[in-house]
């Protein structure tokens, strides 16, 4: 199949959405908790998550417009504060729940029976059953052509097992459990195929 984007526009809306969100391949998928300015606790799936630099370490994620309440976007506007929470096969299923449209009055961690956990006195809450966690501050956001938004935000605390963890810095996400998603609903776990040296002309490539 080839499609222009007439065609595509002319897609019913849900094959549209399920066509243009798997067309990017394989995502990072990872469950994003936060707090109300007085306690109460949100939890939401999601797949637009933006490695943006290390040094400090920035993260991106992309919030969806405004057509219906964001309990999430809203939180980290009020709080400053949110965490990023790797999912593993055990709460797959909890973890996806999470993306139904719960009330705001309804914590997505009491409807799905996911724990949550707060870490050095940091307002946003974690998942207990998390591998992988980082918790992170807001320092901006922008909004984008269709009305997306860009939360920029600064890492500060990350939490990963001391087996998961190897010599260089890189974390074993073999190991850790962690799923990849392709589209808006499927997710599959990922086998290691190679690590390979820094890139460098000219010279050959080595396995680490």
């Amino acid at each position: 199949m080839k499609f222009k984007l007439s065609d595509i526009l002319e897609l019913p809306d849900r094959y549209r959405r399920n066509l243009i969100n798997s067309m990017h391949g394989f995502k990072s998928v990872s469950l994003i908790g936060t707090a109300d300015v007085e306690g109460n606790t949100n939890l939401a799936i999601f797949s637009q998550i933006i490695h943006i630099g290390a040094n400090p370490p920035l993260v991106g994620i992309l919030v969806r417009p405004d057509s219906v309440d964001r309990h999430t976007l809203q939180n980290i506007r009020a709080t400053g504060w949110f965490s990023i929470n790797h999912i593993q096969r055990e709460f797959l299923e909890a973890a996806h729940q999470t993306s139904a449209r719960y009330p705001q009055n309804i914590s997505e961690f009491d409807a799905t029976g996911l724990t949550p956990e707060y870490i050095d006195d940091i307002p946003a809450p974690c998942v207990l059953e998390s591998q992988v966690k980082y918790l992170l501050e807001k320092l901006d956001e922008t909004l984008l052509i269709n009305g997306t938004v860009l939360v920029t935000a600064k890492v500060k605390m990350l939490q990963v097992p001391d087996e998961m963890l190897q010599t260089d810095g890189f974390i074993d996400l073999h190991q850790a459990g962690t799923l990849t998603s392709a589209g808006l609903d499927a997710y599959y776990s990922v086998n290691p195929i190679a690590r390979f040296s820094y890139a460098k002309p000219d010279q050959p490539l080595l396995p680490v």
